[in-house]
């Protein structure tokens, strides 16, 4: 029976040629072309934010809903920051 050690070697030496090849023709940083859109940040009047702050007194300690919001307002600072640096 014929070994096929020798095939495996050929073929592991061309894909590496074909990749250093490949990855030689990236010359340019590929961010430079991205289009940045940033989502809209919605304001909420002065008495919808406190009745949102009252209901949000009556949830439990540690409720998952208050986690999700603590998120929601890092996205929403992340937003206007974005809106800030976009011409």
């Amino acid at each position: 029976m014929m070994s096929n050690a020798r095939c495996w070697r050929l073929r592991r030496a061309a894909l590496a040629i074909a990749t250093s090849l490949l990855s030689g023709c990236a010359t340019a940083g590929s961010e430079a072309d991205i289009v940045t859109a940033c989502p809209p940040v919605v304001e909420y009047r002065r008495e919808f934010q406190a009745r949102a702050a009252d209901e949000l007194a009556l949830l439990p300690e540690g409720s998952a809903i208050a986690e999700m919001l603590a998120d929601y307002a890092v996205m929403r600072d992340q937003a206007r920051v974005c809106l800030a640096k976009s011409p």
